[in-house]
């Protein structure tokens, strides 16, 4: 058994987090923590899985698009990390994604769901489509997470220093390194592709993954909610 009650050492999971040039993966197994890049999410897990077989996927993106009105993990979400909850985005309504700029994307986005959309959430458009499409094909269970969630459950309450900046930089390292989580070095090619809070979120992702492996996770919503496409819809920590 492993400190987090997973049966077996064969048991392996993979943290995903987005970053400018594309996505930054850690892999957690009872022996070892590797970090990955992929300039696409079904490169970087075939890389993965080059290394070995895969469990549960967690990945830092919305999973699961509203048709209309917010979704509740978002809503629920931002309310569990209180004075942190600006760093949780509410997802935009699958047509407003699908416009072609931000003022066509925020006019649809205020008819059906009654608010406009951030910059930050138009700007992650490409990605939330990529996985969206990937996902049917996905080689494994794949959930959603968000690191500032997962790393509020790890200390206990969220984490006020900034993950940009050295305080919040050191805080994480340490807390990921409490939970067995340690990485060491350069990363070779991820390294110079990954900043360092992508990094990091990739890592506490890929702790969520492995709660999730052992039935330890909890979900916002729970149960999840669907939409019209059929996707469970929650975030996991």
């Amino acid at each position: 058994m492993t400190s987090n009650g997973v049966a077996s050492s064969r048991v392996r999971v993979l943290g995903v987090d987005a970053c400018k040039p594309g996505w930054v993966g850690v892999a957690l197994s009872t022996t070892a923590t590797q970090a990955y890049f992929g300039v696409h999410i079904d490169e970087l897990v075939a890389d993965v899985i080059a290394d070995g077989g895969l469990d549960v996927i967690a990945i830092d993106i919305p999973i699961g698009l509203p048709d209309a009105g917010p979704r509740a993990a978002d809503l629920l979400a931002r309310h569990a990390l209180g004075a942190r909850r600006a760093c949780v985005f509410v997802t935009p309504v699958r047509p407003a994604l699908l416009a072609d700029n931000f003022t066509a994307a925020t006019a649809i986005n205020r008819e059906l769901a009654d608010a406009g959309i951030s910059r930050q959430a138009f700007n992650l458009k490409e990605k939330l489509l990529e996985v969206d499409r990937w996902l049917p094909g996905a080689p494994c269970r794949v959930v959603e997470t968000h690191p500032e969630l997962s790393f509020a459950a790890l200390r206990g309450t969220p984490v006020m220093s900034r993950k940009t900046t050295w305080a919040g930089m050191q805080t994480r390292r340490a807390l990921l390194s409490k939970h067995g989580i340690s990485l060491r070095g350069e990363l070779g090619r991820t390294g110079k592709m990954a900043a360092v809070d992508d990094v990091l979120d990739a890592a506490v992702c890929a702790w969520t993954a492995r709660r999730v492996a052992s039935g330890a996770a909890v979900s916002l919503p729970d149960p999840p909610e669907e939409f019209g496409d059929g996707i469970a819809s929650a975030i996991w920590y």
